[in-house]
Order: structure tokens, then sequence, then C-alpha cells
């Protein structure tokens, strides 16, 4: 006769790693032929932490230090529809950054390129 039953209602996703064992990984990842994807597949757990480690292990911070620096949005009404027989041309932005630069792109201009270029314009 069973003298105790144990029932699991959920999976525990948080799991304590030492830092041997972080270091193991780091160090995995580090082999020629491994990829982070790889070793963390094999390991359970997220790349994106496995990477984190990485930097850590490498003595720069898990995340970047760099205040975020919130910038003032003018919102103007839409231009006046063009007249029949002219092409309309594609929404601008223009962006004010500290200093005085302007920056003038595209509505659809790809977001991550944008941050990109601001970052960079930040840092003059």
């Amino acid at each position: 006769m069973v003298d105790r039953v144990e029932v699991v209602t959920r999976v525990e996703r948080r799991r304590r790693w030492t830092v041997e064992e972080k270091l193991s990984l780091v160090a995995a990842t580090r082999e020629p032929g491994s990829s982070v994807s790889e070793v963390a597949r094999r390991a359970g757990v997220n790349p994106g932490l496995l990477f984190t480690w990485r930097r850590m292990a490498d003595g720069r911070p898990a995340r970047s230090s760099e205040p975020v620096t919130l910038l003032p949005v003018h919102v103007v009404e839409p231009a006046a529809p063009a007249p029949r027989g002219r092409p309309r041309q594609a929404a601008r932005l223009e962006i004010g950054l500290p200093g005085g630069i302007k920056l003038k792109v595209d509505a659809d201009v790809d977001p991550e390129a944008l941050a990109a270029v601001v970052a960079v314009l930040q840092r003059r």
C-alpha cells in the first residue's frame, strides 16, 4: 500500500544555476564548432540567458548601462491630399535630437535601423 501520494500541478520553470554550472556552459559555447543555441538546447536554457552569462563572464554588464533618453514628439496635422494626377509622396518623419541634430526619414523606415542610427548620433 502507498503511504504517500504527490500531485504536481505545474512545472517549476525557475531554476538556480551555480556559478560553476554557468561557467561550464559558457565554456561549452566557446569550443570550436559549437553554437550557443545548441548548448542552450541541450542544457534546457534560453539562448538569451546564455548570451547574458557570456557577457558577464567577459566582464561586461549583463545589460546596457546607458540611460534611456526620451525625446519630445510633436504631432502635426496630415498634409492635404495631393491633387489628382500627381503622385503622392511617402509620409516622412522629422526627429529632433539633442545638439540641434534633425533626422528626416520615411515613415516606413526599419525601426531597428533607425534605433541604431539614433544611438550613434546621440553618442556624438
